[in-house]
């Protein structure tokens, strides 16, 4: 007689992190808390500027500088969505990179949530744009993908200013799932906002990536020699006629991401982390540490100043709540991100093995759908790639990502703030581990 099936365990949802997965948790949250108040600072000057001296805005924003044999002639406005962005992309992808090989992404049944999630959160937030779009007179409904996309920046800053308490693997889920976001819709923007592409200089873009790529392997680090070849990349694909912020992604994922990348004597002469792997940091993270305060502090503030001033005057508020593009980014991010994030984990638990971990209930997924939201940096993005800059849409998108996104983290930050409460009074109940302050207290590493 046979013996019987053993029972199949559930697989957990949200559950503990391995260590690497906990210290990349950290080291985002020490800087994107600052970066989502420079984001929000650089925002508001926009607007500012914009409402208070508009012409100097304008005039500003459409300073042309740049040699134009190279095709590089353009507006500050476009040198901060093309250029600075890149920079924001270059982070965006060292992070998939070491997600992919190092974190939460590397195994499938890890990767399963946050990616079905993300895939869930930009679907419905897009069939919602989709059916005002096609419905209503006046849609545009090339600008699909606005509402898909969440800000890391301001969503895991909200997180780390309101969620004191929430369990520690719910921060990583958000930051997961935006990662896995922010691998979506840079495949939108490649594939959906690119026409007419030179093969020629796309093939030049490809090679200087690739030679970026093996120089970091053989273990050349000067500045000197691969920041010209970055920008040579970034220069050839702008030219071809890609969006030129995918060169920082191509150029993020072509740096080392395994332990041991980085050289030994640099590694013992660094200095160490609080968990006392300093000798276990990988050449990605090594840049990270270096590149994430550029991206946060400097670059993505600078293409908020550029992208968010639009002049607020009735004209401009009656027609976003007119006009179906407006509606359908404010009701897609509003509504579209949490319904479908949470309807896509409800049906991973229903239709597989997997469970959400123990003391996780669906209104904590709930809160961290409210908060992927808050779409800014790459919805502002999207939203010229698909209308041009300073168009009426363009104005529309832009009154309507800032509304969405307040009304995303006030109602993500009042469901995680009662989370935490919850969970911290059950913590005190039953001595759980689980539960983490709002933020890290010791200094990032750079």
């Amino acid at each position: 007689m046979s013996a019987p099936d053993k029972p199949r365990t559930p697989r957990l949802l949200l559950a503990s992190l391995s260590p690497g997965s906990r210290r990349n948790l950290n080291d985002t949250l020490r800087d994107e808390r600052t970066g989502g108040i420079l984001l929000l600072v650089g925002a508001v000057a926009a607007l500012l500027w914009a409402n208070m001296w508009p012409d100097s805005y304008d005039a500003v924003s459409g300073t042309v500088v740049g040699p134009a044999a190279l095709h590089l002639d353009l507006d500050l406005a476009h040198w901060a969505s093309d250029g600075l962005l890149a920079i924001f992309f270059f982070v965006v992808g060292l992070e998939l990179k070491r997600e992919m090989v190092v974190g939460e992404l590397r195994h499938v049944a890890t990767a399963a949530l946050p990616a079905a999630a993300a895939v869930g959160g930009m679907v419905v937030p897009a069939g919602i744009y989709l059916a005002f779009n096609t419905t209503m007179a006046g849609g545009a409904p090339q600008g699909w993908a606005v509402p898909t996309a969440t800000d890391i920046a301001f969503a895991v800053g909200v997180l780390a200013l309101v969620g004191r308490g929430v369990p520690v693997a719910l921060r990583a889920f958000l930051l997961t799932l935006a990662v896995v976001d922010d691998l979506l819709a840079i495949v939108i923007i490649a594939v959906a906002y690119t026409d007419d592409v030179a093969l020629l200089l796309l093939a030049g873009s490809l090679a200087a990536v690739a030679v970026f790529a093996v120089l970091l392997r053989r273990g050349v680090r000067s500045p000197w020699l691969l920041v010209p070849l970055a920008l040579v990349a970034w220069g050839l694909l702008h030219a071809a006629g890609v969006h030129a912020t995918i060169a920082g992604v191509l150029l993020g994922f072509a740096v080392p991401a395994s332990p041991g990348s980085v050289d030994p004597r640099r590694a013992a002469a660094a200095d160490t982390e609080d968990d006392g792997e300093g000798d276990d940091h990988s050449l990605a993270e090594r840049y990270e540490h270096l590149w994430r305060p550029v991206s946060a502090g400097f670059a993505v503030p600078v293409f908020a100043l550029f992208a968010a001033g639009v002049t607020i005057d009735p004209d401009t508020l009656g027609g976003t709540f007119t006009d179906p593009v407006g509606l359908g980014v404010v009701a897609g991010l509003v509504l579209g991100k949490p319904v479908g994030i949470v309807v896509a984990t409800w049906l991973l638990t229903r239709f597989t093995r997997a469970r959400l971990a123990p003391g996780l209930g669906w209104w904590d997924v709930t809160g961290v759908g409210l908060l992927a939201g808050i779409g800014f940096t790459v919805s502002l993005l999207v939203g010229r790639l698909a209308f041009g800059t300073g168009t009426p849409h363009d104005d529309h998108v832009v009154v309507a990502v800032l509304t969405a996104s307040l009304l995303a983290a006030a109602g993500g930050g009042v469901v995680l703030s009662w989370r935490g409460r919850v969970h911290t009074a059950l913590a005190a109940a039953t001595g759980a581990p689980e539960v983490a302050p709002a933020a890290p207290d010791h200094p990032a590493k750079g």
